[in-house]
């Protein structure tokens, strides 16, 4: 089949499945106290880049890492006030990372990991830091047991836990897609292992709700995109128990590399990549997931389809934050990472992570 030919069709195929996933977040009304859910536009970010992550202390929204240019990382941390619409720059991180795990405790930000340069096991640190944004000031905690990049971390009773990722192999070299299952207790400055997670996987999203940690979708095999299978597994882990529970709903939409948060107790996955041998994609699927009930509900899509992208809920407002508009791979590094930044009033659904 010629080129051109080739191209055309795989346009072709793009454009539908476009317009079927667009169809499929918009198949029902959904409602916030009675009102339409609508998205509107806030302050635009300062420094557009892909691979963020967002937290929430004290009413702001801290946004950290980037990927830069060819993996070399611009360590960002970008405050927003909310109250004033507006976005300052804060001390970067000590050592710069992309794709790093973080979870808020206690008015302090805590960050685990993240790769050096490539996505891979064999890139990822070990060093673990404690930001204070009163102070705006980094402190080195215990490093963790393993480098580890592209994990997860969410914060139950007072102690943090670090969750799948990517590891080195055994010689140090190469890379493994984790399931390993670290907690973190800043009272002791110490680490301790906990039951693995049943699903090895990286790129993950994730929620911490009423004393169970719940790790969403995410990839399998590799930490690119290219060389990856999203999944659209949903596994529960309880602390307390130190046990991994039955494999709950299924997301909606099979993906890795979006933007989560929590909103009073339920959990919120949107934007995210895709690749398959003929088509490189992003999402604008935004869903959200009851873990009361164990049910999903597809809402009004994000404002544009989007990957690397940073979430985070400040009172009943849900934010998304920059990223890139294609899915990562070649095309994706020669393409400009967007500075917009949207915002879905949630009403009753609401809640601050």
């Amino acid at each position: 089949m010629p080129s051109s030919l080739r191209r055309l069709l795989i346009g072709i195929a793009a454009t539908s499945m476009v317009f079927v996933w667009t169809a499929a977040s918009a198949q029902a009304p959904v409602s916030a106290q009675g009102a339409a859910l609508r998205w509107s536009k806030a302050a635009p970010f300062p420094v557009p880049e892909e691979e963020l992550y967002a937290s929430v202390i004290n009413g702001k929204m801290y946004v950290l890492g980037g990927f830069g240019v060819g993996g070399n990382a611009p360590g960002l941390v970008v405050e927003y006030d909310p109250a004033a619409d507006r976005w300052t720059r804060k001390k970067d991180m000590p050592i710069k990372v992309h794709h790093q795990a973080q979870a808020p405790l206690n008015g302090k930000l805590y960050v685990f990991g993240g790769c050096l340069k490539g996505i891979s096991g064999e890139a990822g640190v070990q060093n673990a830091w404690e930001y204070d944004p009163a102070a705006d000031t980094w402190r080195a905690i215990a490093q963790m047991p393993v480098k580890r990049c592209s994990a997860i971390a969410e914060a139950v009773d007072g102690k943090i836990y670090v969750i799948g990722g990517l590891e080195p192999l055994e010689n140090g070299r190469g890379t493994r897609v984790s399931g390993r299952n670290e907690v973190y207790d800043p009272a002791t400055d110490a680490w301790t292992s906990r039951s693995p997670m049943p699903t090895t996987r990286n790129h993950a999203f994730s929620g911490a709700v009423s004393g169970k940690i719940y790790v969403i979708g995410g990839r399998l095999g590799a930490g690119n995109i290219p060389a990856t299978t999203n999944i659209d597994t949903v596994e529960e882990y309880d602390p307390a128990t130190n046990l991994w529970g039955i494999v709950k709903e299924r997301m909606p939409t099979p993906r890795s590399g979006g933007g989560y948060t929590v909103c009073n107790g339920k959990i919120y996955a949107g934007g995210g990549e895709w690749i398959t041998r003929e088509l490189f994609a992003a999402f604008k699927a935004l869903e959200e997931y009851d873990p009361a009930t164990n049910t999903w509900e597809v809402l009004p899509s994000l404002p544009g389809s989007v990957h690397g992208n940073a979430m985070a809920c400040i009172g009943t407002r849900l934010h998304t934050v920059s990223g890139k508009t294609r899915s990562g791979g070649p095309p994706d590094a020669v393409d400009p990472a967007t500075a917009s930044h949207d915002v879905l009033e949630l009403g009753q659904r609401g809640g601050t992570r």
